[in-house]
């Protein structure tokens, strides 16, 4: 009897695991992540979806810190995450693509935000126009064009 497969791997009737979605988690050092939550809304307008305040501390001080927030950009959401001892060590070396028509408005809009350009917006043979920022955070977003369509992509 053949067994379906799915996403690549052959499935194994009630054990079959199905994920609802992926969201990245990015960790900023401590306490900066409501600064980041705040880049992340003025420079790539995304928006904050849900957060978590640290249990540490008390509601009484001025600015409690944010232990992890949810923000939106378009139809994704990742998760900002004050980076301590106790949290997870994080991992290097990701790229952060974000997808829009108008790239030069968006590369402007991240560098008065405070981002820093990565080199020049360049013009790609296989993407089109492409701007690379790293945020004040280490991270690094890309900027492109929305994929072709197979149909309309030349071959």
């Amino acid at each position: 009897m053949a067994q379906e497969v799915q996403n690549g791997a052959e499935n194994d009737g009630p054990n079959v695991v199905s994920f609802s979605a992926f969201k990245p988690q990015l960790f900023v050092e401590a306490p900066k992540a409501a600064d980041a939550v705040q880049f992340y809304k003025t420079a790539f307008g995304a928006e904050e979806v849900g957060r978590t305040m640290h249990p540490k501390r008390k509601a009484e001080q001025d600015q409690p810190l944010i232990l992890s927030a949810d923000l939106k950009i378009g139809s994704s959401i990742f998760t900002v995450s004050d980076f301590s001892d106790e949290s997870a060590t994080p991992v290097t070396g990701f790229v952060f693509c974000l997808v829009t028509e108008d790239i030069d408005a968006a590369f402007s809009k991240a560098l008065s935000a405070g981002a820093v350009a990565k080199g020049e917006v360049t013009e790609g043979e296989v993407a089109g126009t492409v701007a690379k920022v790293e945020d004040p955070y280490g991270f690094v977003w890309m900027i492109s064009p929305p994929t072709k369509k197979a149909d309309d992509a030349e071959v």
